[in-house]
């Protein structure tokens, strides 16, 4: 079951970017985010009070799983969101946030003593290329500033979180983790929100359709795919995933909302999947192929 975990986050994490730009259609992005984090949060402290694990824990636990949640779903779903309502395609946001393996395989090395090899360089660049293929050479020419800002900042904030993750928050179960992530995410935006947006939320059938996706496909299923993934293997090839999220967001565009698919980007996310093959698989697979 583990080895379809990464096509299942794919899959998943790529909707994201299509059910996020429908719930900023209705909603101010950052009030829509802290209203699905709530109901995130009391998902996950149910589940834990249910299967009867520990909920009490250290402070300085408690304190690193809050501080990922607020760089994972508070930072970078923020930024990721603020830059969808402000009119940038999801297609470039996902773009943006695709540079993150590169950042964190150059930061994997001196931060958690990961060899990143030169297999994984070339998939890397494939991988990029790809996106870049699949996305466009002159996508960057005409959208919000602002919304740049907001991608770029959504990147530090996930090759952030996901190099914390993988270094400091391994020591809660993964449920209990989930929670205080969560809820430190929940925290953040509610404050976030009052303090630089004017709040509002429209309970459309789309903003309610797309929102239960979002909480029980991506929170309660992406992102416990991805904790685990981060957990049982290293942050630069987990992270490489990634690049196959632009492409497949806009395949699903097509698919689901009539955006055109051309055979460039048809040939883009092959090149993409290739490079992340390459990038992700183990040694012991080599290896064992070449005997």
């Amino acid at each position: 079951m583990d080895k379809f975990f990464p096509l299942i986050f794919i899959f998943l994490w790529s909707s994201a970017f299509i059910t996020g730009k429908v719930i900023v259609a209705d909603s101010s992005p950052i009030a829509a985010l802290c209203f699905r984090f709530t109901i995130v949060s009391i998902g996950f402290l149910f589940f834990v009070l249910i299967t009867k694990q520990k909920i009490v824990h250290s402070l300085g636990e408690i304190s690193k799983a809050m501080s990922t949640g607020i760089l994972f779903h508070g930072i970078y779903l923020g930024g990721c969101w603020f830059a969808l309502a402000k009119g940038v395609p999801a297609g470039i946001v996902a773009l943006i946030v695709t540079l993150q393996p590169i950042l964190t395989a150059l930061l994997a090395g001196p931060l958690l003593g990961e060899q990143v090899t030169w297999r994984q360089w070339i998939g890397i660049c494939l991988g990029f290329g790809g996106t870049l293929l699949v996305l466009g050479l002159n996508a960057f020419d005409e959208f919000p500033v602002i919304g740049l800002v907001a991608s770029i900042v959504a990147l530090i904030a996930i090759t952030a979180g996901t190099l914390w993750q993988k270094k400091l928050s391994m020591n809660l179960p993964l449920s209990t983790n989930n929670f205080y992530q969560s809820l430190g995410a929940g925290v953040f935006l509610l404050i976030a929100s009052l303090l630089f947006e004017d709040v509002f939320i429209h309970f459309t059938t789309n903003f309610i359709l797309a929102m239960a996706w979002q909480v029980i496909a991506v929170s309660f299923g992406a992102f416990t795919i991805l904790m685990y993934l981060i957990k049982t293997g290293s942050a630069s090839k987990t992270s490489t995933l990634f690049f196959l999220i632009p492409p497949v967001s806009v395949m699903m565009g097509w698919l689901f909302v009539d955006e055109i698919l051309t055979s460039y980007d048809v040939v883009g996310l092959c090149i993409a999947t290739f490079g992340v093959y390459i990038a992700t698989r183990k040694e012991s697979d080599l290896n064992s192929q070449k005997v």
